[in-house]
């Protein structure tokens, strides 16, 4: 057998040995075990399971190409460099589908886990609930898990995943350290914060503007360059704050509560604003959607915990220019009218009247710690009534946790009841029928 034969023969036993390997890339509703109430949204299972499906025939169709093709340059002059090249791209795309198979199974593996696997998918329901801007777009599907690490973190949908595919849905990574207390809510909806601005184009509407306010020049240039810079960040933590108030805000300190070396830094290069300014815009923030004296008494503990004394002349000048800026920017930001909005600003559409203080106060009064009156108002809103609850003193710690975990389980619960029933008012000989379709074709 000559080198070229030999070549010919060893890549097409490699590429049948990934056609076997692909083929136990079963379907997720086949092999992930979790009580129903921990599932994933019908919308976001179907998204998942048919996007795999797609990626593991166009995988397999390539395979039977380039096995076709040797067959074909059996006896030709096809150098094995030239063979071997071909399988390297195979395999590679073979390992992108791994990784994409890998993202979606590590959210749906830690479904089967007593009480996180429920408490995840009560947090898909706050999630959707924070997503939701009906009249303006389309919301994905949400997916959660629970990861180590200090903060959390978006895959948004219809970015890229490995290999270069569109993600069906958006996966969201939250901190477990987080788990469970009003907090989580701060980090899951800054995180939807940052696929709403994607649907609505913020990012993209707000740089021009603030790009423009830079041709001034002077010294607040160097304020209103790291304004642009930092926007991404800045409009979730907008959202956050516009969706679950102070609820947000307390959540954030959390998060950028580090050793001070860290929390007075300014990278140029880092999208998120320098911890110790980014506290301030926060409280800022929420001082301009629900003016409020606790956004002040907030920015005074912050800097009695980072006082600025000891920094260099070079960091003073630009944190003082930030604050000089800070007026201007949130009026830009609040009053932002992007053609998504159709002619409206954010403040418009965000309903900011019912997540006033004094409101959400009333309304917990109101409820008196009544499980079925929380249950039955909008998820972010109970966030931002129970976050505002702890802000004034009104509920501790541990009672605070026992009401989220009993929330989220009562969210998980209730999603999984509903997809039951829609479910029985549609025959299921033919649901059944369409999905073996598909299921064999993948």
């Amino acid at each position: 057998m000559t080198v070229g034969s030999r070549a010919k023969w060893l890549l097409a036993q490699e590429a049948r040995a990934l056609l076997t390997r692909l083929e136990r890339l079963r379907p997720f509703s086949l092999q992930m075990p979790m009580v129903t109430a921990a599932a994933i949204s019908p919308a976001a299972q179907s998204a998942i399971e048919n996007h795999m499906i797609k990626a593991r025939r166009k995988l397999r169709g390539m395979v039977h190409g380039f096995l076709l093709w040797l067959d074909r340059a059996d006896g030709q002059d096809v150098s094995p460099e030239d063979a071997q090249r071909r399988f390297t791209f195979l395999r590679l795309r073979f390992n992108s589908i791994i990784s994409q198979f890998e993202i979606f199974a590590d959210v749906l593996t830690q479904r089967s886990q007593h009480e996180t696997g429920v408490w995840v998918a009560g947090l898909d329901d706050v999630a959707a609930d924070a997503l939701e801007l009906p009249g303006y777009y389309k919301p994905p599907p949400v997916i959660c898990y629970v990861d180590r690490g200090h903060g959390a973190a978006i895959r948004r949908a219809r970015t890229r995943l490995p290999g270069g595919d569109e993600n069906p849905v958006a996966v969201i990574r939250v901190p477990r350290e987080r788990m469970v207390g009003s907090g989580i809510a701060s980090s899951l909806v800054h995180e939807v914060g940052h696929q709403a601005a994607e649907l609505l184009g913020l990012v993209n509407s707000l740089r021009p503007v603030l790009k423009g306010m830079q041709q001034v020049g002077g010294e607040q240039q160097i304020a209103w360059r790291l304004w642009e810079r930092w926007i991404s960040e800045i409009v979730a933590d907008f959202w956050s704050v516009a969706k679950v108030g102070i609820a947000s805000t307390l959540g954030l300190m959390g998060v950028v509560s580090l050793p001070r070396a860290f929390v007075f830094r300014i990278d140029m290069e880092d999208p998120h604003p320098a911890p110790w300014i980014r506290m301030k815009l926060s409280c800022a923030i929420g001082n301009a959607l629900y003016p409020n004296p606790q956004w002040a008494g907030l920015v005074t503990l912050w800097e009695s915990f980072y006082p600025r004394a000891g920094l260099d002349a070079e960091r003073l000048k630009i944190f003082d220019m930030l604050e000089i800026t800070m007026p201007g920017f949130i009026s830009l930001l609040v009053n932002h009218r992007p053609q998504s909005l159709a002619g409206k600003s954010l403040i418009d559409v965000l309903g900011i009247n019912e997540r006033q203080p004094v409101r959400l106060a009333a309304l917990y009064q109101a409820w008196g710690g009544s499980p079925a009156r929380m249950r039955a108002a909008p998820a972010t809103l109970v966030f931002a009534v129970i976050g505002q609850a702890r802000a004034d003193g009104r509920l501790t710690p541990e009672e605070e946790s026992k009401s989220v975990g009993n929330l989220l389980t009562y969210w998980a619960t209730r999603s999984a009841l509903d997809v039951s029933e829609l479910c029985a008012q549609h025959p299921r000989r033919r649901w059944r029928r369409e999905r073996s379709q598909n299921v064999m074709t993948a």
